[in-house]
């Protein structure tokens, strides 16, 4: 959530960060509900002291055995009708504000360069060669269903489209990719933590979900639940309406979860295989920070995100998201896109953002400076750990052999107790 203090005093800067977004968002309408609420908190407060002068006055002439004036008792009765009718346009003026500061888009750090879509990200850098095979390379699902790893048939009997089944080898690569992701977060300082998959509207609402996205949620018809799109929202809700010593800062976790999402606006785009199916396993990563460490802290979770997928052998790319392609929520975002053989193009894996206090504001969360005589939002970050579903597509189509079979990658061998899936 914006911090309508910041909006009123840098209008124009607000505004301009709004059309770097590409987003039509009318601050004045805003700043006009701002005014009419403070002139409405002034005039309750104004009209209070008034009743409560004439309630005394009232009881000054009751103690000398007097009766109250009809005008006065008229009067008092006035006033707090008056005062009703004024609290319930307040409350009203609050509701429309709060709606529209949940609904606006976080304003981007000065560092993320300007664009309209993700043509416009900048590549900051490339890490291993693209692996290049010496034969045709089939796509994932081709492989995985060859070797009766991935059903994909039978998931759409079971749940409907964009769904997969796991068999045989397969249930225990995914096991193995989510064990060695959380082992070596666990190595870099992140707690490992488990929450639940049904979380409620506040939780929701905290890390930016809704109310703007409800379209993309999962919700329980008889409950105010909803299933999770990412560990990011019951992680960083752990700290919803707290307030953490500086000293304790920062706090660092990796959380694995399935994910669910909706998908809405991406029918036709990627119906085939792992990359964008309504249930997925990833593993994130969460830090809670002072927010003066924030922007070095996010440029730390890119290197733990990246360091899983280069100890797998996997090639990837970093890119750093313009205007125009950052998530609502954030400030700065990095993307790391790993390297498919059989497109031949690097496909996003992993999404790395600092939120800075967007989050926090909305969710309430504060670091305690000098033994809490001081107090501010901290600064929120996270990143996927990444995409378990899209590294398990990854390592089928860049360690595939022209005989059908997959190498495991060595770190995973451990987990999987196999170090390659043949055919049948």
């Amino acid at each position: 959530m914006l911090d309508i203090k910041f909006i009123r005093e840098n209008i124009k800067e607000a505004q301009k960060a709004m059309e770097a977004r590409n987003q039509k968002i009318n601050f004045d309408r805003l700043l006009d509900w701002d005014s009419e609420r403070r002139k409405l908190i002034s005039e309750i407060e104004q009209m209070r002291l008034k009743r409560n002068k004439a309630t005394e006055d009232i009881g000054k002439l009751k103690r000398e055995g007097k009766e109250a004036p009809a005008d006065l008792l008229a009067e008092i009765n006035g006033i707090r009708d008056e005062i009703q009718e004024k609290e319930k346009h307040l409350l009203m003026v609050e509701e429309q504000t709060e709606d529209f500061l949940l609904r606006a888009p976080n304003i981007p750090d000065e560092s993320v360069p300007l664009g309209k879509d993700s043509s416009d990200n900048k590549i900051v850098r490339f890490v291993g060669e693209p692996i290049r095979l010496p034969f045709k390379a089939k796509h994932h699902w081709e492989i995985g269903e060859s070797l009766g790893i991935l059903d994909f048939e039978t998931a759409s009997k079971i749940s409907g489209s964009r769904f997969a089944v796991l068999k045989n080898e397969g249930c225990a690569l995914e096991r193995a990719i989510i064990n060695f992701f959380i082992d070596t977060h666990k190595s870099k300082g992140y707690s490992e933590i488990m929450t639940p998959y049904l979380v409620n509207y506040l939780s929701m609402r905290g890390t930016g979900q809704l109310p703007k996205f409800d379209e993309e949620a999962f919700k329980c018809a008889n409950d105010d639940l909803y299933l999770i799109p990412t560990a990011e929202v019951p992680v960083t809700n752990i700290y919803r309406g707290e307030a953490i010593d500086e000293s304790a800062l920062p706090k660092k976790y990796v959380s694995y979860s399935a994910c669910f999402r909706r998908e809405a606006g991406s029918y036709g785009k990627d119906t085939k295989g792992l990359i964008r199916n309504h249930q997925f396993n990833k593993v994130e990563i969460v830090k809670f920070v002072k927010p003066e460490n924030s922007m070095a802290e996010l440029e730390s979770l890119v290197l733990d995100a990246g360091d899983v997928l280069e100890k797998l052998g996997l090639p990837y790319r970093v890119s750093l998201l313009c205007t125009g392609d950052l998530g609502f929520s954030s400030a700065k975002t990095y993307d790391l896109e790993v390297w498919l053989a059989a497109d031949g193009e690097y496909r996003e894996i992993s999404s790395c953002s600092n939120f800075k206090d967007f989050q926090a504001r909305r969710m309430n969360i504060k670091v305690k400076y000098d033994g809490g005589k001081k107090r501010d939002f901290l600064h929120t970050l996270n990143g996927s750990g990444v995409a378990v579903g899209r590294t398990f597509a990854a390592i089928l189509e860049n360690f595939q052999q022209e005989d059908g079979s997959v190498v495991i990658p060595e770190p995973l061998r451990k987990y999987t107790g196999f170090d390659a899936i043949k055919a049948r």
